[in-house]
């Protein structure tokens, strides 16, 4: 974990009367909390980032799939945008239940990844063998966010989870 995501999330309770109640997550790209609205007892996710470019990819993420009224891709929910602070890198986001897709702040937008064949089979036989027979699915998701626009890199059974 880092100190600034953390700083930054406490900074953005405070400033929106929130209180944490759990920590969600954490990657590399930083720490995803619970939160509840102290007055409203609203729940929601925050995940402060710890750098600027995977916070606008992932804030241009959640603005597409709000702007187009996307709640779920092939049943899968997606977490859905609440607000953000550009100047503490915070996303607030809805708490999205299994199955759902989520994290795009590893996502390309608008291209794909200029990587050489023998590196994208490379990638394609690494998810294949983290998802086993749920690949066929995972793969489907995938061709659904690119028909967006939006070029999911960051595939892992923690960021599409399935039902059961």
């Amino acid at each position: 974990m880092n100190d600034i995501a953390i700083r930054n999330a406490e900074a953005y309770v405070v400033k929106h009367a929130l209180r944490t109640t759990a920590q969600l997550g954490f990657g590399v790209h930083g720490n995803v909390y619970a939160v509840e609205d102290k007055v409203k007892g609203d729940r929601s996710a925050i995940k402060a980032h710890l750098e600027l470019a995977p916070y606008q990819r992932e804030c241009v993420v959640y603005r597409r799939l709000k702007e187009r009224g996307i709640t779920s891709v092939l049943g899968f929910h997606v977490p859905q945008l609440l607000r953000t602070d550009d100047a503490l890198r915070v996303i607030e986001m809805t708490i999205v239940t299994r199955p759902f897709v989520l994290d795009f702040a590893g996502a390309y937008l608008d291209a794909r990844p200029e990587f050489s064949q023998e590196v994208w089979e490379e990638w394609e036989a690494g998810k294949r063998e983290q998802f086993g027979s749920k690949w066929a699915k995972v793969r489907a998701i995938i061709d659904s966010f690119e028909g967006l626009g939006i070029y999911l890199a960051d595939v892992t059974p923690s960021n599409v989870a399935f039902g059961d």
